[in-house]
């Protein structure tokens, strides 16, 4: 068999028959956790290079946010140099919208249809999502209420360095869109997968977005959240990124809302007899080519099992990042084999994965058994590309075991919703009873004179 010759793969094997899962899966954990203490030699260097002396990635972020806070453009200008190697001013750092018409013009037909399309797809998904006012009258006369009002600037984050990503602009703006989000604003890296690519460009332009910078890393994400001379601050920052940009989403949270603190992508996949190899080797590749990123496989059929890891060992190298896929499978990915079904769906449970693939012929009876995940794909014809790229739910998902209390982003993250009381003066003497039990036993004086007065 090919599989023979083929280069072995040195993935990592759990029998949760005999092993220790919950600790194998936590040292496998600890690797993609975006915690900012660890870095690369090489990243280490360049830290030097930058800043004069070793500071962790956290630090690096703190330093980059504090400065550009307090120093405004020159500071974002600064660092777009020394990080990304590109020389910008005030005039040049937006793309302008000649630039953004260019690339429209310039596009593929059968790209724009494409990102027509999808846009159609998420936007009537996300659009169902959207919560009604609600109103709720009271006995005398009033109301109570909530309603939900759209944020009216929304910064999104679109990764610019191994690839482009249009995708992640749609993923992103759209959702924002059918919240009724007035304003968009994009980030991209000055790189030819950034904000100098045609293809990012002209989605924009297709969408509707005027506001694109050609701005990257956690320099970007403090623009966005203190503003700086040319940017103004936005109210929400979205969409996925680095371990510097997800550091800095959580180090200007509370200034602005975030949607989370992303880290690498990753994908638990369910499958049995029914499921096939070839698509499951697949489907472990689409997560770990990304590089990094974990693709992990669970089995209570040890010759499913099996037959993967001989598909994966004979295609891996076949792959145009093949050499990154196979590291990537390496260092994060993993094959368990279960005792039974119970036993795979308790196993993902604690993964709480960003993606969860249910392969197998009775998908939608497992799929209740496992509540926590980010999203869930059912069956061996929903691959997570879809997902990725055009179904209609977006694509940026909880990751690292958040799923556990985390959601994906909607439309639902760009509302606001803010409650109403319309009390006449029935509602509130029958109210007043309670109000002033409790303020007295709070010890709060004035709640309860506020009350006092209008009874009489």
């Amino acid at each position: 068999m090919a599989y023979m010759t083929a280069k072995p793969l040195d993935i990592l094997r759990i029998d949760a028959r005999n092993d220790d899962v919950q600790q194998r899966l936590d040292e496998l954990r600890e690797k993609l956790s975006p915690r900012g203490n660890i870095v690369s030699e090489a990243g280490r260097r360049r830290t030097i290079e930058v800043f004069g002396k070793p500071l962790t990635p956290q630090q690096v972020v703190e330093k980059i946010c504090e400065d550009v806070r307090i120093q405004g453009i020159s500071a974002l200008l600064d660092y777009t140099a020394k990080l990304d190697n590109a020389e910008l001013t005030p005039e040049t750092v937006r793309v302008s919208a000649e630039e953004l018409a260019s690339a429209h013009a310039a596009a593929e037909p059968e790209l724009l249809e494409t990102i027509r399309r999808i846009r159609d797809n998420i936007l009537k998904f996300q659009t169902a999502l959207l919560p009604e006012d609600v109103r709720v009258d009271l006995p005398g006369g009033g109301h109570l209420g909530q309603r939900f009002v759209p944020l009216k600037r929304a910064g999104l984050c679109v990764p610019g360095g191994a690839a482009a990503y249009p995708s992640t602009v749609l993923m992103t703006a759209v959702p924002a869109q059918a919240a009724g989000v007035e304003e968009l604003v994009v980030v991209a890296p000055p790189t030819p997968f950034g904000a100098n690519n045609a293809d990012l460009l002209a989605t924009c332009h297709e969408l509707g977005i005027t506001e694109v910078y050609r701005i990257g890393g956690a320099q970007a994400v403090a623009a966005m959240a203190y503003g700086v001379e040319g940017i103004e601050p936005v109210d929400i920052i979205v969409g996925p990124g680095n371990l510097f940009v997800a550091l800095a989403k959580k180090h200007v949270y509370g200034e602005v809302s975030i949607d989370s603190i992303a880290g690498p992508s990753e994908v638990v996949l369910i499958a049995d007899e029914t499921t096939r190899p070839d698509f499951t080797a697949m489907d472990l590749f689409a997560q770990a080519e990304h590089s990094p990123g974990a693709s992990i496989l669970i089995t209570w059929d040890e010759a499913a099992l099996d037959a993967t890891y001989n598909e994966v060992v004979d295609r891996v190298d076949q792959l145009e990042r093949g050499d990154l896929t196979r590291q990537a499978l390496e260092d994060f990915g993993a094959l368990i084999l279960t005792r039974d079904a119970d036993e795979a769906c308790e196993i993902a449970n604690l993964i709480a994965p960003e993606h969860l693939h249910i392969a197998t012929d009775n998908a939608e009876e497992l799929v209740d058994k496992i509540p926590c995940a980010g999203a869930a794909f059912l069956g061996n014809y929903s691959p997570v590309a879809l997902g990725d790229y055009a179904a209609g739910p977006s694509h940026v998902l909880p990751t690292g075991g958040t799923a556990r209390w985390a959601s994906g982003l909607s439309s639902l993250d760009f509302l606001r919703g803010g409650s109403i009381i319309a009390c006449n003066e029935q509602d509130m003497r029958n109210l007043a009873p309670d109000v002033q039990r409790l303020a007295d036993k709070e010890g709060l004086t004035a709640h309860r004179g506020s009350v006092d007065i209008r009874v009489g």
